[in-house]
């Protein structure tokens, strides 16, 4: 016949009864209070970096849905950066766009930090341009060597080359090599 194991599992406090643990250790949660200010430090970088995923997309939503339709069917989904949109044109789908005549600096591959701040102020003053205008205008040229389209976007009859130059954001570019955004 075989013997039952009666081997009591040693416990610091024999007044507390076992429990099922299955064999794991026992997990004490701590509980901080509100009055804890590493809580609240959490809470404020949590909601900062969702802040920073959330509000470019809710500005791009807010421009393809409310946001104006060109004459030829086209419509500004995505502003990517400065100088590159997402367009959804029926007959065509959704297209990556780059504009044409003007070149702004780089958000996705920054040679430096100065360059990635005027790239995020270039892309949200894009958005502005294309947000606040009544009509737009699209005009299709080629592809570029990434395989983008190539366009030029006119905002309620201004060129958005144009006013991006003008308004400091962009400099004037035609297609050859570009110059580099990193101040000396």
């Amino acid at each position: 016949m075989a013997r039952r194991n009666t081997t009591v599992r040693f416990s610091r406090d024999y007044r507390q009864p076992p429990r099922w643990s299955m064999g794991l250790p026992s997990r004490k949660l701590s509980r901080r209070s509100l009055a804890d200010p590493r809580v609240w430090l959490k809470l404020v970088i949590v909601a900062a970096l969702a802040g920073l995923v959330a509000l470019p997309l809710g500005a791009d939503a807010m421009t393809a849905v409310l946001g104006p339709k060109s004459e030829s069917g086209c419509r500004v989904v995505k502003v990517i950066d400065g100088d590159t949109v997402s367009l959804w044109c029926s007959g065509r789908g959704l297209m990556k766009t780059r504009l044409k005549g003007f070149d702004a600096p780089e958000v996705f591959s920054p040679a430096c930090f100065s360059e990635w701040t005027s790239g995020m102020a270039a892309t949200w003053q894009l958005r502005r341009i294309l947000f606040s205008a009544d009509t737009i205008t699209v005009g299709f040229g080629g592809t570029d060597r990434y395989g983008r389209a190539l366009a030029s976007i006119a905002a309620d009859g201004r060129s958005v080359s144009g006013r991006m130059i003008a308004e400091g954001y962009a400099r004037a570019y035609d297609g050859g090599k570009r110059g580099g955004w990193c101040e000396a």
